[in-house]
């Protein structure tokens, strides 16, 4: 079964930090630009960061610029969203998406694959 599975996600305290990870079964990462998006209670879900397949070029979301790394690794198929000084309001949702174009918008035709999520919940 063709699938995007996140893991990492968890409870940290404020300033903590967690590394997501990303793994494609039965296909092939490097085909596509990667991002990680999240979605918190009540809010519509937001771009976090993408990562180009061709140049491994990267967009972060402001709220996220200087404390998330997103990285690939192609030979273990695995994309990675490194998150640093975690604040509360980045609780939520994460979600990875094997997209056809770098866009922290994306569009319905913009992604070919969803994952399921995993949660990341920040304490104060």
């Amino acid at each position: 079964q063709v699938q995007l599975v996140e893991s990492g996600g968890g409870q940290v305290q404020f300033g903590g930090s967690l590394t997501l990870s990303c793994a494609a079964s039965r296909f092939t990462l490097d085909y596509y630009d990667i991002g990680w998006f999240r979605q918190a209670p009540g809010k519509e879900r937001e771009g976090v960061s993408c990562i180009s397949r061709k140049t491994g070029s990267t967009l972060y979301a402001d709220s996220v610029k200087g404390r998330f790394t997103i990285s690939r690794d192609n030979t273990k198929n695995t994309i990675y969203l490194q998150m640093n000084s975690l604040k509360p309001e980045d609780t939520a949702v994460y979600y990875c998406a094997a997209l056809f174009t770098m866009t922290l918008r994306p569009d319905k035709s913009d992604v070919d694959y969803w994952g399921r999520g995993t949660q990341v919940t920040v304490s104060s």
